[in-house]
């Protein structure tokens, strides 16, 4: 009876173990058949054989496209044809860069998501969300995208194929957007000089996207005359073909800014897809309306529209389910991270982060620099840009969100569209020389030579000192954030918490990791100090200021109970 016993336990297993094998592996047939993307189909071309020519240290060729390294090292490329074309070119020239690029994106997500569980559910959940993102991207882009991906090594295809990677990339763009809490953004884009009859018409941005250090090294300033549509050039990275910053010569400029919005869940246009359409398409601002208005976005966004044509600048603000326009009597405009518009003015996303972030706070700073400047000009703007005080100058810390430059910025940029001239940054961030094209010259003659005459100088942050100190700063920050994680005592806490707050003596992070050092060794008359100097300073967003607030209660309370009854 036992034997007879074992023997239908064993065969009951069996049948469980089976059909649960069978369930599974229905449930994976069934998950990539619904997530499977289709490649788009394309025409074979001569640039499929072709090998990219080595032509310097620093600078490849590829039948009439180029790749070439400026003195003040950004990557300068050109490139022209067909869509599949474009991207074929831009692939097999950028080919070291986009392995550069791709190794410093997924390091930052192993970074932020350590677990290899939790890494699996997020490559499976990325592609249930974004199954239909290949629906949502004009056929045009998809093919361009298809021919980048050839040139895309097979390193991570763990992840997903190299044309599915390359989509769902261009999809982090607007799911760091939304999720703000990773604090990956905070732009801010101005327009200058409105409605006058001078051609001084000016257009700045900082582009506050910021992944971690090496994927801001390679800056890549693109010009592409494509087979319909205008010429065009925007400023990103090897294998972005969404455009963030860009314009085309037509005198049209599209740049982007981030606004609250609810974590998606279902994919749609990426904005960067939807602003290189505008950039490619319209050649004033009733055809960027006409495109935007046509897309569904499937997150909040704005985006600052310059035109030659129309000698003044708009802001065209976007959420899943609506559109709006912001316009201004004013002779300038300011967009930082919140809607502006009638139409958003009760929208209660857009409210709350109006109360808690920096936006206001950093576009009424914007403000406050433009009215101060003696002449609005190029120079002007760039200083502008780069600012790194709090309003009426005050002194809020190097680095505080709070800032136009909050040092974080992958780039900046200034247009002049009346002029068909732009200036790009040179690394680090904002501070490096300004960079002047002439976009009817470089269309014209197909030869990418930056105007030297113009370039800006350098920031004077970068010459006396400045920035080193505050690279010592960062350094000692991460190292000392390590220590605290870890709830390590260190014998030198004196010396190295008198370096940090020496360094950037008004920025409140230094007090409040001081504190948090001080509460991981239960020091309650320390933690407190640190909590009281940290709420003395500007803090970037009112929720770090409650939580810091909330620790200074609770400290306070366990001495109040420590102490002994008289």
């Amino acid at each position: 009876m036992l034997k007879e016993s074992l023997s239908k336990s064993r065969k009951r297993f069996g049948y469980v173990l089976f059909y649960s094998a069978l369930a599974l592996a229905f449930y994976v047939m069934l998950f990539h058949y619904l997530t499977d993307i289709d490649y788009p189909s394309v025409e074979k071309t001569y640039l499929d054989t072709l090998q990219r020519e080595k032509t310097g240290e620093n600078s490849f060729k590829l039948a009439d496209n180029y790749l070439q390294k400026n003195k003040y090292g950004l990557w300068e490329i050109f490139l022209e044809g067909k869509p599949y074309e474009i991207g074929l070119a831009e692939g097999k020239l950028t080919k070291e860069l986009i392995g550069i690029q791709e190794e410093a994106f997924v390091e930052q997500i192993n970074t932020l998501v350590p677990s290899p569980f939790y890494l699996k559910l997020l490559k499976h959940g990325i592609a249930w969300f974004n199954k239909d993102l290949d629906d949502n991207i004009p056929l045009v882009f998809q093919q361009e995208i298809f021919g980048v991906s050839r040139s895309v090594s097979s390193k991570y295809n763990y992840i997903a194929p190299p044309y599915e990677r390359m989509l769902n990339y261009h999809a982090a763009h607007d799911i760091g957007h939304a999720l703000q809490d990773l604090a990956l953004v905070g732009c801010t884009s101005f327009g200058l000089n409105l409605n006058r009859p001078d051609s001084n018409m000016i257009i700045g941005r900082n582009f506050d996207f910021h992944i971690n250090e090496k994927f801001s090294e390679n800056k890549l300033v693109a010009f592409v005359k494509p087979d319909s549509g205008f010429n065009f050039v925007y400023v990103s990275w090897a294998s972005m073909i969404g455009v963030v910053s860009g314009m085309n010569d037509q005198g049209l400029t599209v740049t982007l800014n981030a606004a609250k919005s609810d974590i998606p869940f279902k994919s749609a246009t990426p904005i960067s897809i939807l602003a290189r359409e505008i950039l490619q398409f319209a050649s004033n601002i009733e055809e960027a309306v006409t495109i935007a208005n046509k897309r569904h976005t499937f997150v909040s966004e704005q985006i600052l529209i310059g035109s030659a044509k129309d000698n003044t600048a708009i802001v065209i603000e976007k959420s899943p389910s609506k559109s709006g326009i912001y316009k201004t009597d004013e002779d300038f405009i300011v967009s930082s991270n919140h809607f502006q518009s009638e139409l958003f003015a009760n929208d209660e996303n857009n409210v709350e982060y109006m109360r808690q972030s920096a936006s206001v706070y950093r576009a009424e700073r914007c403000e406050q620099l433009i009215e101060e400047a003696d002449t609005l000009d190029v120079e002007a703007a760039v200083d502008i840009l780069r600012d790194k005080r709090g309003l009426d100058g005050k002194s809020i810390g190097i680095g505080n969100e709070k800032a136009m430059c909050q040092m974080i910025s992958h780039h900046a940029v200034v247009f002049q569209p009346e002029r068909l001239k732009m200036w790009v940054s040179a690394s680090p961030y904002q501070l490096g020389e300004f960079v002047c094209y002439d976009l009817k010259d470089i269309f014209r003659t197909g030869k990418i030579i930056a105007d030297t005459n113009l370039t800006i100088a350098k920031d004077t942050f970068l010459l006396d000192g400045s920035y080193r100190n505050y690279q010592i700063f960062r350094d000692l920050y991460k190292a000392f954030e390590e220590v605290v994680k870890k709830g390590d005592r260190i014998a030198n806490y004196d010396d190295l918490l008198y370096d940090l707050i020496r360094l950037n003596p008004d920025y409140y992070k230094s007090y409040v990791l001081a504190a948090d050092y001080f509460i991981a060794m239960n020091d309650t008359n320390n933690a407190i100090d640190y909590l009281q100097k940290a709420l003395s300073k500007e803090f970037e967003n009112t929720l770090a200021k409650r939580s810091v607030e909330a620790k200074l209660r609770d400290w306070k309370n366990k001495r109040k109970n420590k102490m002994p009854n008289k």
